[in-house]
């Protein structure tokens, strides 16, 4: 029986250092590697590391999203973010994540993990009545924002 449809199975970002981004990922989302591509042991090489990496909810957690997928890119330019009109001359963002928590409580507790775990904070609209967020860039520089899911 053939699909109708295709099936998004993961979003793939590029970045310089696939492995700093994907540990930056699977400890924000609580993901874990594909199997194959989990972190080698202490001074061991590792070679899917410098080229692709993909990690995943767990399988007993589908409902925790699609996979992300980091793929190495020597040219790689991190894009801006501004929240007004993009500016001429720069890598302007294309793409960016969602991610969403129930309430205010847990998007300021996801504020301290993200920036604990080397993100920047780009956005404050916390204070927002209708649809409180943070927009965040990733170590790579990749926004995405956090927000509370109306």
């Amino acid at each position: 029986m053939s699909a109708s449809h295709p099936v998004v199975a993961q979003t793939v970002l590029d970045c310089p250092r696939p492995r700093v981004l994907a540990e930056f990922y699977r400890e924000l989302l609580g993901y874990a590697y594909r199997p194959g591509d989990e972190t080698p042991p202490a001074g061991e090489p590792d070679p899917r590391g410098e080229d692709w990496l993909v990690i995943r909810p767990e399988r007993d957690a589908p409902a925790a999203g699609r996979g992300l997928a980091f793929q190495a890119n020597a040219a790689y330019a991190a894009p801006v973010w501004t929240p007004g009109p993009d500016r001429p001359g720069d890598q302007q963002m294309m793409l960016h994540l969602d991610l969403t928590v129930p309430d205010v409580a847990s998007l300021e507790a996801q504020r301290a993990r993200v920036l604990a775990l080397g993100g920047t904070e780009l956005y404050d609209r916390s204070d927002d009545e209708d649809e409180p967020l943070y927009v965040f860039a990733d170590p790579a520089g990749h926004p995405f924002c956090i927000f509370v899911a109306g």
